[in-house]
């Protein structure tokens, strides 16, 4: 018994990547993919609400663990609430990044299946490892700021002495918190932008590394911006590590460099804008042999009209 199989039309990412979409179809997929990337981050918000009280305490913890905070009378780490619905507001905000962060795999893949039709092969490899590297890296970032937090709070609180009662606000704590480790996250991102840098071409490795000097001073000077306290403690450890991620970033860049360059060693001594030596040949050319006249065609034989060409 024979079974008819159904031919399966090219798909959506084919149909996009070779052009034969219209602009309806286009807007049509964007419209899909923005609906399920909007369910995917409602669902996550939902988790965000149940976990909002668990990552608050979370963030608290830098301050919570120094003695200033601990209130005497009850032993507990106490915050300042200064209006009626700033708690139930902040857990909204808490649930919100969390939702975020744990709806990211849908609505990452959602961007990058309607970004994806329009790249190369190349550039979609490229995209996959910078990708694989990126939330390492801000995770690092966050890690780095939790630590420099803690360190910070300690020498403020330490400033103001025994004599003054120190609470925060929790909105503004939180929020301090927050923006420390985007800050962090987001800086732990340039060696990337090295990285990106070198393999679409536009700088060298051994530029990048000339470059070494003016990299050093602006990560020192933009930590020293960033970080919340005027000790010098946070300020250099996230210049250190900034420093050490773009050493790494260049020796990457060294060895694609190297890789690109593999077989046209040849070519090693040239600059790009040099031209190649001309090698004149001073040996006299010899006249060619005398060509004989072609004989003449005959005349085709006629063509009996009795048949047609097929016949």
């Amino acid at each position: 018994m024979a079974f008819a199989l159904r031919k399966r039309g090219p798909s959506t990412f084919e149909r996009a990547a070779d052009g034969s979409m219209t602009l309806i179809e286009h807007i049509r997929e964007l419209r899909n993919r923005l609906f399920r990337a909007s369910l995917a981050i409602v669902v996550g918000f939902g988790f965000g609400i149940w976990l909002a009280t668990p990552v608050r305490e979370l963030l608290s913890k830098p301050y919570c663990d120094l003695p200033a905070s601990i209130d005497p009378e009850t032993g507990k780490c106490l915050f300042v609430q200064l209006g009626v619905a700033d708690v139930f507001l902040l857990n909204l905000k808490i649930g919100l990044w969390v939702g975020l962060i744990i709806a990211a795999p849908v609505w990452l893949y959602q961007l990058w299946a309607f970004i994806a039709p329009g790249l190369h092969r190349h550039e979609r490899k490229y995209a996959y490892i910078f990708t694989a590297l990126a939330a390492p890296l801000f995770a690092a970032g966050a890690v780095l700021a939790f630590f420099v937090t803690s360190k910070g709070l300690e020498f403020l609180l330490n400033v103001s002495g025994d004599d003054i009662s120190t609470n925060l606000e929790v909105t503004r704590y939180i929020s301090f918190v927050t923006n420390l480790i985007l800050l962090f996250g987001v800086a732990f991102e340039f060696p990337l932008v090295v990285l990106m840098l070198n393999f679409v071409g536009l700088a060298s490795a051994k530029r990048l590394l000339s470059w070494w000097r003016v990299a050093v001073f602006v990560f020192f000077a933009f930590s020293a911006v960033v970080t919340p306290t005027p000790d010098p403690f946070g300020m250099t450890a996230l210049a250190i590590c900034l420093c050490a991620l773009y050493f790494a970033a260049v020796g990457v860049a060294f060895i694609n460099d190297r890789r690109r360059g593999r077989g046209k060693e040849v070519y090693a001594g040239l600059a790009d804008d040099e031209v190649s030596p001309l090698e004149l040949d001073t040996e006299p050319v010899e006249p060619a042999q005398r060509i004989e006249a072609s004989t003449p065609v005959a005349a085709p034989a006629p063509i009996d009209r009795r048949f047609d060409d097929m016949t």
